[in-house]
Parts: C-alpha cells; structure tokens; sequence
C-alpha cells in the first residue's frame, strides 16, 4: 500500500465529469478517479475548509463516528475492476467496511485519515509525473484555473 495525497478535485473537459486527483506521497505517480458531483463538492468543501449550515452526509458519519467513540484509522483504494474503483474504511479494531472511494476520499479528509492504495490499482490506473515535469504540469493547472474564452479570441 502507498501513501496517497489528495492534490484537488478538477472537470475533465469536455465531458464536464468530476476527478478527485490523488498523488503518492513518496513517488511520482498520480491517480484520476472519475467521481460524481455531490462527492466532488464534499471534497473540495473538506479541502477549502468550507463548513456547510447543515452538516453533509459525510459531516454526520464524522460525527456518529465522534459519538460512539470509533475512529477511522485508515482508508484503502483496493481494487480497480472496469474502471471503477473500489475502497474500504478500515477503523480501530481492524472492523473493514467496502466504501465508494469518492466517499471514503471525503470521509478521510474531514477526520484527518490517511489514505493509501494498493500498488496494483497504481500500477493500473496510476500516471507517472516524473518530477522535473511536476512545475510545468503546476504552471499548466494555474493557468487553466485563470484562463477564460475571451483570452483567446482574436484581436
């Protein structure tokens, strides 16, 4: 198992689909995982630090988890089978629940757990980044993030 970073929630384009991005921790590859958009704005409010008025369904598993005294200790991407992804929140106890990976990815961030994923779904599905591009690839996510139409129309 590798140890993983959330790097962000993007839109693939054209298509306008939702990708939580992941990244190893100690390696150079980078792991896309289509997801939905109720999940990709869990995640990206857990990243921003966004507190909704009312608590989200991963909130509240958050604090069902803080009531009956049970901690999540780690969250696993297992498996992938035609391009869908397969997760499992593991908590104190070793007690192991099959999970979407969207949701486990929003789970983790809101109670602090890391997130690992077995090496075979990394060998399948990961994008090697070597690190002498990992500035470009940066500078490339920056501009898109600024960029609008009327940048390109012509003069």
């Amino acid at each position: 198992m590798r140890e993983m970073d959330v790097v962000g929630v993007r839109v693939e384009m054209p298509s306008n689909q939702p990708i939580v991005l992941l990244r190893e921790v100690t390696g150079e590859r980078y792991l896309p995982i289509w997801i939905g958009a109720v999940e990709a704005t869990a995640i990206a409010f857990a990243q921003q630090g966004v507190t909704p008025p009312r608590p989200l369904t991963h909130d509240l598993m958050r604090d069902v988890l803080a009531a009956t005294g049970q901690r999540l200790d780690e969250v696993r991407i297992v498996t992938v089978q035609d391009n869908i992804f397969f997760a499992q929140l593991v908590f104190d106890g070793g007690v192991e629940v099959g999970a979407r990976p969207s949701d486990s990815i929003a789970l983790a961030l809101r109670t602090g757990t890391r997130i690992v994923c077995a090496e075979a779904v990394l060998d399948e599905a990961g994008l090697a980044v070597p690190a002498e591009q990992e500035d470009e690839v940066e500078r490339f996510r920056e501009f898109l993030d600024h960029v609008s139409p009327d940048d390109f129309e012509a003069p």
